[in-house]
């Protein structure tokens, strides 16, 4: 397991120090987002290569992994095409200035690239031990397939969303974000708890459930919601009324608009 995840790391920091010199040339370091998923990819691949164990059930989480990563990089990156480098790191490079290109080396590429290898933790013992407690991978099957529809719908709502010219400094408040102001990280969230599941069908997966934990923790604390609804109120003017009446991450109904108490 050690040895295996130590070769993770290093191919995940090769490939985010390959990155790095490509969006130095190209002065954009959103490239990284878009290999996210697929470091991911490439870590269960090495596992179950190593690992030996063909089941059916090992298949099918090498298979749902890559079409998790591939999604979500194909996703992102046709998001942002066209729209030059993401606001966060473009605040980035101007504080930096100069010396932006090698504080992104280890704060943005090579930190993704070792919290790739982290993460992986659950999908790595998963292929390099047999099922001994198939239920739960029919567990993490069912969570990975709601979480992954979730995010997908979601992403799929907020590109039509943002394509439609009519849509400028509006708010989108219908389909699952009339529900959640982010359905897309709690589907994140939701398929990452499923991979954990599935790390509880071998025996001694218990402790690789920090990754789906500390996943959904970026999400809701650190990488995700902070960082998106940053300034975003002075950009969309209707998003403090949206805040008020929805729902920050779980699904659920819209809570009603307070009365305003007095005369106008």
């Amino acid at each position: 397991m050690t040895t295996t995840l130590l070769l993770i790391w290093c191919a995940c920091l090769g490939d985010g120090l390959a990155l790095w010199s490509v969006s130095v040339a190209r002065r954009d370091a959103s490239i990284v987002d878009i290999f996210w998923g697929p470091a991911f990819v490439i870590a269960i691949l090495l596992a179950w290569l190593r690992g030996g164990h063909p089941s059916v059930w090992h298949h099918l989480l090498l298979a749902m992994v890559a079409l998790w990563g591939l999604r979500l990089a194909v996703h992102i990156a046709w998001r942002g095409h066209g729209h030059g480098e993401d606001r966060r790191y473009a605040a980035m490079r101007e504080h930096h200035g100069p010396r932006f290109r090698w504080v992104s080396l280890f704060t943005v590429f090579l930190l993704q690239g070792t919290l790739a290898a982290l993460l992986s933790a659950p999908l790595v013992i998963v292929q390099l031990q047999p099922i001994v407690h198939p239920a739960w991978c029919l567990t993490g099957a069912a969570l990975w397939l709601l979480g992954f529809l979730c995010e997908a719908v979601a992403d799929a709502q907020l590109l039509a969303f943002q394509g439609d010219p009519a849509s400028r400094g509006k708010v989108l408040s219908s389909g699952l974000w009339r529900l959640s102001r982010h359905p897309n990280y709690f589907g994140e969230s939701l398929l990452w708890w499923g991979y954990g599941a599935f790390a509880l069908s071998v025996a001694g997966g218990f402790w690789t459930l920090y990754a789906p934990l500390a996943m959904t923790v970026l999400l809701l604390r650190v990488s995700g919601v902070p960082m998106l609804e940053a300034g975003i109120e002075k950009r969309r003017p209707g998003y403090r009324e949206y805040i008020e009446r929805t729902s920050s991450f779980v699904p659920w109904w819209p809570r009603r608009r307070r009365e305003r108490s007095g005369t106008d």
